[in-house]
């Protein structure tokens, strides 16, 4: 009998080769330091943001910007997703409109926003918002259009009522999808908040960034784009072990059925 390979050894083995890879470019002095810091160099830089106390105070602006602008985009996202998936009416009525605004760039939007919102965290929280709320509706939509249409024929077969057959099989059969979805549009509302806070701000991790650049402080470029990495790394296992804990019969969760 073949013994069953964990693969689980293996997902190290890619940062491993990325980090050599650094090791060997920067200490063996095959690029310049100003264009790609040592490692060594980097920590020094990470730990002496962290010891004055602008790491954190950044960090922590950056997830308070992205938690509510996505936690926004998500309560709206999602009954309004679910309503055009399984509403005929509802998606010829919202569908164009979501259509046409998802496709402007969300960085030719930042001056009318500015306007409107001024350049406090409340224009930075709008600019996740449009990145991730309309997308986010039309994979939701999706999702629940999918649903295996005979387990809602058999529940009206059985008697269910309209609110039954959304409470106990399409919500629940759409759920799953939903949670990767929100999974994915987290990633890009990592990616929007530098974008937001490249712009007329004067903190968080995309300001350190911008600042560092107009100095050619490339070690602290790498420390913003180090901790962003991190926090969407650790966001995205958060989904994944969410999803695992409420959905453990679904096939992506590894449960059988």
């Amino acid at each position: 009998m073949f013994q069953k390979i964990d693969y689980r050894f293996f997902t190290p083995v890619s940062l491993v080769i990325i980090v050599a890879a650094w090791c060997g470019l920067t200490y063996g002095g095959l690029v310049s330091r100003i264009f790609l810091p040592s490692p060594t160099q980097v920590l020094q830089t990470g730990w002496g943001l962290w010891q004055d106390g602008t790491l954190l105070e950044y960090t922590l602006d950056s997830l308070y910007r992205v938690g509510v602008g996505f936690i926004l985009a998500a309560v709206l996202a999602i009954p309004i997703g679910i309503l055009m998936g399984s509403s005929k009416l509802m998606e010829a009525l919202l569908e164009p409109t979501i259509d046409f605004i998802r496709y402007l760039p969300v960085t030719a939007l930042i001056p009318l926003l500015i306007l409107y919102f001024g350049i406090g965290d409340l224009q930075k929280m709008s600019v996740i918002f449009i990145g991730t709320f309309f997308q986010l509706v039309l994979m939701i939509a999706d999702v629940t259009a999918n649903v295996p249409k005979d387990l809602i024929r058999a529940a009206y077969t059985l008697g269910a009522n309209g609110w039954q057959v959304f409470r106990r099989v399409l919500l629940p059969a759409s759920l799953p999808g939903i949670m990767d979805n929100l999974r994915i549009t987290m990633g890009w509302a990592w990616t929007y908040l530098v974008v937001a806070e490249l712009v007329a701000s004067n903190s968080g991790l995309g300001y350190m960034i911008l600042r560092a650049q107009r100095f050619l402080q490339t070690e602290k470029i790498f420390v913003g784009l180090i901790i962003i990495g991190l926090l969407g790394v650790m966001t995205d296992y958060l989904f994944k072990l969410i999803f695992r804990i409420y959905f453990p019969w679904s096939e992506k969760a590894g449960g059988k059925g």
